[in-house]
């Protein structure tokens, strides 16, 4: 049995003549570190990857554009609305999904009541208009046929994908995604790309993420944060470009590699400082294709 999909609540206003979302010298701090210096970033349509360090600032601009956290300084809009008032940010939170990185899930629900307690909460139509929206999203996760389990029996990739669930409610605009995929099988992932690729034909998302393959399968564009501070914002093949002629495959690990690690070969992946000849240390090596993985690792590891 399949979700109903009629009568579903209309997702809103079309897309707003400017970008989904815009910053400019967005700042947040917490005591004396600096979370945010300064990001000035559009968002439109489509995935935007956004990849970093711990700690350098991802999940806080999330959060931030969620207004759930409000800025230290700069200008924010989110949909055309600012969040400084109390009206725009609930026209933002009306027009956008956010899953965030830890999502409190109460357990005693059943997980069609959880989905549907989100619903009401975001005001999606009448009683019945709002359960045939969430049979639609509860079936989007592969969740539907466990639509009365409580979610204290639900695995934790269920219990993620159930977030993912209220996250798409009302088919928002703009959906924030913070490390989605953790506790998702190889299936799940594949189906929850397939969902988001989908889902942002005509809308966007941020896809803030360490599963780096998530990246390159998903975004037409990364973002690096490094220091509460955007260092990088290209393509995947930009970012991947940024190794070309500096990844060997070796016999050994040379002592000046910027990262190097055996494989199950045994032989050695090494990313050098600079494109050059191999390594003279390394014994047998031959150049190999980079990888997104690659050039982000020496992009961040050359920040220090």
């Amino acid at each position: 049995m399949t979700a109903a999909t009629e009568g579903r609540p209309s997702p809103g206003t079309g897309p707003a003549a400017g970008p989904l979302a815009s910053a400019r010298g967005l700042t947040k701090r917490y005591g004396v570190r600096h979370a945010l210096a300064g990001i000035d970033l559009d968002v439109g349509p489509g995935v935007t990857g956004l990849l970093g360090r711990n700690g350098a600032g991802k999940t806080t601009l999330l959060r931030c554009l969620a207004t759930d956290l409000d800025p230290g300084g700069g200008r924010l809009t989110v949909l055309g609305e600012s969040p400084e008032t109390s009206a725009g940010r609930t026209r933002i939170r009306r027009g956008i999904g956010h899953l965030p990185q830890n999502p409190v899930l109460y357990p005693h629900f059943t997980a069609f009541s959880l989905v549907d307690y989100i619903a009401v909460l975001k005001e999606l139509g009448g009683r019945r208009a709002r359960h045939d929206e969430v049979r639609r999203v509860l079936d989007a996760v592969g969740l539907y046929d466990r639509r009365h389990s409580r979610v204290r029996r639900l695995s934790g990739g269920m219990r993620q994908r159930l977030a993912l669930a209220c996250a798409l409610l009302g088919e928002p605009r703009l959906l924030l995604l913070d490390e989605p995929t953790i506790g998702l099988d190889p299936e799940q992932r594949i189906r929850f790309r397939d969902l988001v690729s989908e889902f942002t034909r005509d809308r966007g998302a941020v896809l803030s993420t360490h599963q780096i393959e998530d990246v390159g399968a998903l975004c037409s564009r990364v973002l690096v944060l490094d220091a509460g501070r955007l260092v990088f914002d290209g393509s995947p093949d930009e970012l991947t470009g940024h190794a070309r002629g500096r990844v060997w495959s070796a016999a050994r690990r040379p002592r000046d590699a910027a990262t190097a690690w055996r494989g199950p070969d045994g032989r050695y992946r090494v990313l050098t400082p600079e494109a050059a000849d191999p390594p003279a240390d390394a014994g047998e090596a031959h150049p190999v294709e980079p990888t997104l993985e690659d050039g982000y690792l020496l992009f961040t590891a050359e920040r220090g």
